[in-house]
């Protein structure tokens, strides 16, 4: 993958995780109940099932490209058109609401964990939208294998800073989110959107 094409993956990441859905919320309101030194377990189960789907979405993407050279162009055209779909519901879905009890219930590490784990997991989208996402950045002259290393690698790591400074900041964050929230998903769709819109038509 080339720098270039890396750092504009690299922002399409950050994207991705910041954009507030069941992992970032479950880190924020595991860390606003339990602290961010517990949530570390829930973030580790959390990545621990991203990861999972990140490796399934590149097996699948990989085995389709040794099929055929123009599949990789289908894939981008599709990938592209659920991106900017995916744009429009992030940009109009409402800002982020949370309640938590007044006296949470002491969990096991193990709960945590398998929480974490399920929410990432159990989401179909999750799927969806990496095999619409990975394509746009695949370059099919260079070693497929180093490429998704490398992804996966970089999207791995950026969720769990992320995650992390969310259940960190959870009780500063929470309010922010809920106050200026909707902004936060404009942002956040219009450049998914964007991203969807641009790709196809780059080398």
């Amino acid at each position: 993958m080339a720098l270039d094409t890396w750092l504009i993956y690299l922002l399409a990441v950050a994207g991705l995780t910041l954009t507030p859905g069941p992992n970032s919320l479950l880190a924020l309101t595991h860390g606003a109940l339990y602290g961010h030194r517990r949530t570390c377990l829930t973030i580790a189960g959390s990545c621990s099932g991203f990861m999972l789907i990140v490796a399934l979405s590149l097996l699948g993407i990989g085995a389709l490209l040794q099929t055929s050279g123009n599949i990789l162009l289908i894939m981008k055209w599709l990938g592209a058109a659920y991106l900017i779909y995916l744009g429009i519901q992030v940009w109009r879905s409402p800002a982020m609401s949370m309640s938590q009890p007044a006296e949470p219930k002491r969990r096991s590490n193990l709960a945590l964990f398998r929480s974490g784990f399920t929410t990432s997991v159990s989401n179909p989208k999750v799927i969806l939208f990496f095999a619409a996402f990975f394509p746009q950045f695949i370059d099919p002259e260079r070693s497929l294998l180093t490429q998704f290393v490398v992804m996966a690698l970089t999207i791995g790591v950026m969720e769990i800073i992320i995650e992390f400074t969310l259940a960190r900041a959870a009780f500063q964050l929470r309010p922010v989110l809920e106050r200026s929230g909707k902004i936060f998903n404009r942002c956040c769709g219009g450049m998914f959107a964007g991203i969807g819109v641009a790709l196809p038509f780059s080398n």
